[in-house]
C-alpha cells in the first residue's frame, strides 16, 4: 500500500471510529435509561456527551494526553540532541517541525501526538534521552516522525481519549450502583432486562478496548521500516529498541494511552505468546529487532 493510500485509509477509520464511538455511548446511555425508566432523556444525554467528547478529541486530544502524563515542553538548550535531530530529520522527511515535549521518567519510552503535521508533538521521557546515543535517538525520532507523516498519531490519539471517557462512564454507573445510589427496591424490573444491563457495563468498556486494539499493529512495523527510510540506519532504531526493552516502567500509564508509545509502557518486554499477542497493542519487540538487524 502506497504512503498517500495509508494517509487516506487512517482518515477514514478516525472518522469511522469517531461516528461508532457516538453511536456506542448513544446506546449505552439508552440503556442506563430504559433502567432508570427515562430512555429518552439519557438517549440524548449520551447523544451530548459523546458528540462533545469526539470533538474536544478531534482538537484537544494531544493536549489531554500530554496533561495526563504530565510532559513538558522541551527547550533546545537544555535538550539540545532531542531538539537538534528532529531539526535534521524534518528537513530530510519533508515535515514541519514539531512541537517537543519531555516527561520526568527513567523508563526509556516515547510517542507521538496530535491531529496532523502542523499540528503535532513528539514527547520522549527523560530516561529515553539519558540512555540512548545520537543515533538511536534519530532512530526513535525518526519513527515517531513516520507516526506523524502516516496520520498515525490522530488516529491513535482520537482513540486514547474515546476508550477512557467510556471506560470512565462505565465505572462510574457500576460504582453507584454498588453503593446502592441508583437502587430503587420499590420497583420491580425484568432479571433479564437487569442481567442485560449489568453486562453491558461490563462488555461496553471491552468493547471500547478492542476498537483500540483494532488499530494494526502492523503500523508499528510500518513506522519502523519508514524510520529506516529515513535515517538510511536500522541499526540505530534496533539498538535504540534494545536497550528500552531492558527497562520496565514504574510509573502509572493509563491503559488508553498504552498504544501511543513506541513500546508499551505496561510491559516493556512483550509476552512471545501467540495468544497473548493477538490482544496487544504492540507486536513483540524481539521481533521487530530482528526485522531490523535484517535490513
Amino acid at each position: 500500500m502506497s504512503p498517500y493510500k495509508l494517509i487516506n485509509q487512517n482518515k477514514r477509520k478516525t472518522w469511522l471510529i469517531l461516528i461508532l464511538f457516538i453511536l456506542i455511548f448513544t446506546g449505552f446511555f439508552y440503556l442506563i435509561g430504559k433502567y432508570f425508566d427515562d430512555p429518552v432523556g439519557y438517549l440524548f444525554l449520551g447523544l451530548t456527551i459523546s458528540t462533545l467528547s469526539s470533538i474536544g478529541s478531534y482538537f484537544y486530544s494531544d493536549k489531554i494526553v500530554l496533561w495526563s502524563l504530565g510532559a513538558k515542553e522541551a527547550s533546545k538548550r537544555e535538550f539540545f540532541d532531542f531538539y537538534t535531530v528532529t531539526e535534521n530529520l524534518c528537513i530530510a522527511a519533508g515535515l514541519p517541525m514539531p512541537k517537543l515535549y519531555v516527561i520526568d521518567d527513567p523508563a526509556p519510552n516515547a510517542f507521538a501526538t496530535g491531529r496532523d503535521p502542523k499540528h503535532a508533538v513528539v514527547c520522549a521521557t527523560t530516561g529515553l534521552l539519558k540512555i540512548l546515543d545520537r543515533s538511536d535517538i534519530e532512530g526513535v525520532v525518526a519513527h515517531e516522525l513516520s507516526h506523524i507523516k502516516n496520520y498515525d498519531i490522530l488516529l491513535a490519539t482520537v482513540v486514547s481519549v474515546l476508550v477512557g471517557a467510556i471506560s470512565i462512564v462505565a465505572d462510574w454507573i457500576l460504582r453507584s450502583l454498588w453503593w446502592g445510589r441508583y437502587r430503587n427496591d420499590g420497583e420491580k424490573r425484568s432479571p433479564i432486562f437487569s442481567i442485560i444491563f449489568l453486562l453491558s457495563l461490563i462488555l461496553i468498556p471491552i468493547a471500547a478496548t478492542l476498537i483500540q486494539l483494532a488499530i494494526s499493529r502492523k503500523r508499528e512495523f510500518l513506522a519502523d521500516a519508514s524510520a529506516v527510510l529515513i535515517t538510511r540506519n536500522p541499526k540505530g532504531l534496533a539498538d535504540a529498541l534494545t536497550k528500552i526493552s531492558q527497562y520496565q516502567s514504574k510509573r502509572f500509564i493509563p491503559t488508553s494511552m498504552a498504544h501511543l508509545f513506541i513500546v508499551n509502557p505496561l510491559n516493556s518486554k512483550n509476552s512471545t505468546n501467540w495468544f497473548l499477542n493477538l490482544f496487544s497493542t504492540h507486536p513483540p519487540i524481539e521481533e521487530r529487532i530482528k526485522i531490523l538487524r535484517e535490513m
